[in-house]
């Protein structure tokens, strides 16, 4: 796509995907207070996969996903199913602009271990943004978590973990599936999700039919904060590039804390922002989107060719 009157084409889904993504912690929230963590992302990744296999068939990728289908299920019981089980757990004990805060350290985490598992070089800058980062999660972290009964400490470890489970999806991604079709990983990854969790989703599945308000929460969050998001994500790549797609995990926290405190009345502290913004800078460092001294490197050589 080129350039149109406004130069940046892009930036139209850039904001709505961060919307959209901002938004799941919400539906998450309204969704497992009513019928538990498991069912609900066992519900996400099953309806979000009867969304995408569809568009997967139309566009005729259903062979490369045959083809690869092992390592395809298993991103998504790494990249789907435990990650959107623990965040489901997580919001019902945090606020949802706090997950979000914490899931924004997610490239960081995938920085890192693309550095231990596929001997990644981690320059200075890159390194220094992990310390920042990881700061910015401890301090946060220190703010907040208490193990004692009825504290947010576990809860907390929950979303940590489930960043590391992202960014062992992404390395896995890496290493098994380049140049596999993106809709057919997205559609293969929402199936193996769905088979994870099927069995816990039955098993624990309220006798008590959900409310029509928790199915349409339901659906928002697998059509819209999945299936749609996933389409808008690999457009970005495609138009924007795969370093501006990544940048969407910075606003992500923002609509999620705005949300939050709409629709929720959460909280929001001037320490947790704060600490969110040090986690982004972290974030946007150790992952090579904020470069420091390359605009001065640039313009001494423009200098120099004047």
């Amino acid at each position: 796509m080129q350039a149109g009157g406004s130069g940046k084409p892009w930036l139209a889904d850039f904001v709505l995907l961060s919307a959209l993504w901002g938004a799941s912690f919400l539906f998450m929230r309204v969704i497992a207070v009513e019928i538990g963590p498991l069912p609900t992302a066992g519900l996400r990744v099953g309806l979000a996969a009867l969304c995408l296999l569809p568009i997967l068939i139309w566009r005729g990728q259903g062979p490369a996903l045959w083809r690869h289908r092992r390592p395809i299920l298993m991103v998504g019981v790494l990249n789907s199913a435990i990650p959107f089980a623990l965040y489901s757990w997580a919001v019902l004990s945090i606020t949802t602009g706090m997950a979000a805060i914490l899931n924004a350290a997610a490239p960081m985490l995938g920085a890192l271990i693309a550095w231990v598992w596929l001997n990644e070089r981690l320059t200075r800058a890159r390194s220094a943004g992990l310390l920042i980062g990881f700061a910015g999660v401890g301090l946060l972290a220190w703010d907040q978590a208490s193990f004692k009964p009825g504290g947010s400490g576990w809860a907390l470890l929950a979303c940590v973990v489930a960043v590391v489970f992202y960014g062992l999806a992404a390395s896995y991604t890496k290493r098994f599936l380049v140049g596999v079709p993106p809709l057919a990983t997205a559609t293969g990854s929402q199936i193996g999700a769905t088979l994870a969790l099927a069995l816990p989703t039955w098993w624990l599945w309220p006798a008590q039919a959900p409310q029509a308000s928790t199915w349409a929460a339901a659906v928002g969050l697998a059509v819209l904060c999945t299936g749609l998001a996933y389409i808008l994500y690999f457009r970005l790549i495609e138009h924007a590039g795969p370093a501006r797609a990544l940048a969407v995990t910075f606003l992500v926290p923002v609509f999620a804390v705005v949300y939050g405190a709409m629709v929720l009345s959460e909280e929001v502290t001037g320490w947790m922002l704060f600490c969110g913004a040090v986690i982004v800078l972290g974030t946007a460092l150790s992952t090579g989107l904020l470069k420091p001294g390359l605009g001065r490197r640039a313009a001494a050589r423009a200098g120099g060719d004047a």
